[in-house]
């Protein structure tokens, strides 16, 4: 497995695994930068979480494209 290949992978599984954190633990946002962005009403939570799934879905598209292509 190459370097690439590997960052994208782990970048697709780290992403991932932040937008299931916020959606199972809300305030982890509050907790950790001392902030209420949305004054406690969860836009911010739903933000993040769209964001990280799409970033978890384009790394992991990259990645499976890498492989295809290596293994092709």
């Amino acid at each position: 497995m190459t370097r690439s290949l590997l960052l994208k992978s782990s970048l697709a599984c780290a992403s991932a695994m932040l937008a299931l954190l916020t959606l199972v633990v809300r305030d982890w946002i509050e907790v950790v930068f001392r902030v209420d962005p949305d004054g406690g009403n969860g836009a911010v939570e739903w933000l993040v979480v769209c964001a990280l799934a799409a970033m978890a879905l384009v790394f992991a598209t990259l990645a499976r494209a890498e492989l295809r292509a290596r293994t092709a």
